[in-house]
């Protein structure tokens, strides 16, 4: 893959930042981002969660070697788990300071530091489906002052399966969590975001990581009471429905 297409533009250009989560969405902006502006000055950034799947660091080294951009990694060093229990809060598909505080601020502080807003964009990979656009006012505004794009959104919708296809069509596998019917490659398949259909997925395919789960569940309830990350709404009412429950649920 060409690294720099032919400019006559002497001015400086800008560095040009994927933020890179390991998904499919990411992956086709960063060969888009490469594509267009070539890769002399383009950063693939991503965040460690600390529970990331392990096969995500295998198709990101694989993006990498592709693209001929090496991974530029920021931490915070704890994990969801531990985040909720500093915070003494546990996250949920309403509100999860994880994505804050392991995603969100580890990235703006590395852009602080090494891209800052004047001479850097920032590009994030959300999907072109009308549901995802939606997300992007919201995006612009907590990126700020930065300039964002993305890519992807641009033209007709397309479905996951076409996306997973163009990846695909480069060599690169993408990541299992995918073929094992997540919607997303983030977290290990254990994002507080996620419903109970994925959860009872997480349950019948990667079991053992399901029960870690609930453990680190029923140690947080302990410290803060009855809580739950899902909520049962059956008969008329609302309440936690702690994965320890969920569990032997059809």
């Amino acid at each position: 893959m060409p690294t720099t297409p032919s400019r006559r533009n002497t001015a400086p250009q800008p560095r040009h930042v994927v933020q890179f989560s390991g998904g499919v969405g990411s992956f086709l902006t960063a060969l888009h981002v490469a594509r267009t502006h070539g890769t002399d000055r383009m950063t693939l950034l991503i965040a460690d969660t600390g529970i990331e799947d392990e096969d995500l660091w295998r198709f990101s080294d694989d993006t990498a070697a592709l693209l001929n951009v090496p991974l530029t990694i920021v931490r915070d060093g704890r994990t969801p788990w531990e985040v909720f229990h500093d915070r003494r809060f546990l996250g949920n598909d309403r509100l999860a300071p994880c994505t804050t505080v392991l995603k969100q601020l580890p990235c703006r502080a590395w852009m602080e530091r090494h891209a800052p807003a004047d001479r850097a964009i920032v590009y994030v990979g959300i999907e072109p489906t009308a549901r995802d656009r939606a997300r992007t006012p919201a995006i612009v505004r907590n990126w700020a002052p930065w300039p964002v794009e993305f890519p992807l959104t641009a033209g007709p919708d397309r479905t996951k399966q076409q996306l997973l296809d163009e990846v695909r069509a480069t060599g690169v596998r993408p990541p299992r969590l995918y073929d094992l019917g997540f919607s997303h490659n983030n977290c290990g398949g254990t994002c507080v975001r996620a419903g109970q259909r994925q959860w009872k997925l997480l349950r019948d395919v990667l079991p053992d990581r399901f029960d870690r789960a609930a453990i680190e569940e029923f140690k947080l309830r302990a410290l803060l009471g009855d809580v739950a990350i899902l909520r049962d709404r059956r008969g008329g009412t609302v309440r936690p429905l702690p994965l320890t429950e969920l569990r032997d649920r059809p």
